[in-house]
């Protein structure tokens, strides 16, 4: 999400189960309270009300299965030496999941629920339709699921824990934030890392980039579809979207290609793995002279700059990735998300 957005793993937990306080985790109540005295001092310098922060930080717990789950993650335990880079995982595989005929023909049936705000928000940002649909697709299947961790209690607990206290923290009084606007608690659910709503925005960025699509007055990226279109859209236009320029192009690549000699040298200060495996930039005509040919996908004008990107390795499918698939990648920076909600977003326009 964006990041957007990070991830919903485990979010199936019932809210019942996250309130389970073991024994160990006792102790550390104390000094959670001692913590959350020195985040009340911050949120009132951030403009949180007083009666707000009275109301909501003496009801909160460390909640030791969001301990558990952001353990888990890659960096998330204090071992020893950095284990070894992970061979890439095959696309197919997660291509036949997330663009699925179930995700596509629901992407199919929200389009005609929303047809109408949905072409006044594209008209409005200059983002396809198919794209806004797919990413609220692979967010949270069209509404279909966004988490049920209570978020002041999950963000209060991460920050807390202190392995990536400034995003958590940064996190926890956006929420206080939200709570002082008046929406409700009950509505502040969703992924255990804090992504919330049907785009899974985190709060800082619902704070920066949430709109109105139905013109009610309200961004309310919950319950309203066109609030959550309009929001996913303004986010992408935030993020550099370039209107009238698809995503990417399905390519075919002769195998003679010299693929070493059309590497990046460029190292992305953001997730570097993942664009370590798109090669460096060629104008399409400067492709098309080395034999690479595209083959699906609209016009694109000669002098638009695309990177190869070969998910599943040569002899497999390939794709001409523009300027818009860096944008998707703002958003959830992941190759295999990236087609995911190209593919899916062309295939429900289709």
């Amino acid at each position: 999400m964006s990041a957007a957005c990070l991830a919903i793993a485990a979010a199936a937990t019932p809210l019942a189960a996250q309130f389970a306080e073991p024994a160990p985790l006792a102790a550390d109540q104390s000094g959670f309270a001692a913590y959350l005295r020195q985040v009340r001092t911050r949120a009132i310098a951030a403009g949180v009300r007083a009666t707000t922060l009275d109301q909501v930080l003496p009801t909160l717990t460390l909640n030791p299965r969001v301990i558990a789950l952001d353990q888990s993650q890659p960096g998330g335990t204090p071992s020893g030496g950095a284990a070894p880079a992970p061979a890439a995982p095959a696309f197919a595989p997660y291509r036949a999941k997330h663009v699925s005929p179930d995700l596509i023909a629901r992407g199919r049936a929200a389009y005609q629920r929303v047809r109408g705000p949905l072409a006044r928000i594209s008209a409005e940002t200059g983002v396809p339709p198919g794209i806004m649909l797919a990413i609220w697709g692979q967010e949270t299947n069209y509404g279909g699921y966004t988490g049920n961790f209570d978020l002041i209690r999950s963000l209060a607990t991460l920050a807390y824990e202190g392995r990536r206290r400034p995003l958590f923290e940064a996190e926890l009084i956006a929420t206080l934030q939200l709570l002082d606007r008046g929406i409700p608690r009950g509505q502040l659910v969703g992924s255990w890392a804090g992504a919330t709503g049907y785009p899974q925005f985190l709060p800082s960025v619902y704070l920066r980039l949430a709109r109105d699509g139905d013109g009610d007055g309200k961004a309310d990226i919950w319950t309203s579809p066109a609030d959550a279109l309009a929001s996913i859209g303004n986010y992408l236009v935030n993020a550099g979207w370039r209107a009238g320029q698809p995503w990417a192009v399905e390519a075919e690549v002769p195998a003679t290609l010299d693929r070493a000699a059309l590497a990046s040298r460029l190292i992305s200060p953001r997730c570097p793995r993942v664009h370590a495996r798109h090669s460096r930039w060629l104008t399409m005509r400067e492709w098309r002279a080395l034999g690479v040919r595209q083959i699906a996908g609209g016009a694109v004008p000669d002098e638009a700059q695309a990177s190869l990107i070969e998910p599943d390795g040569p002899g497999q499918p390939a794709y001409l990735a523009l300027g818009n698939y860096r944008v998707i990648l703002d958003y959830n920076c992941s190759n295999f998300y990236a087609l995911s909600v190209g593919l899916l977003a062309d295939a429900v326009a289709g």
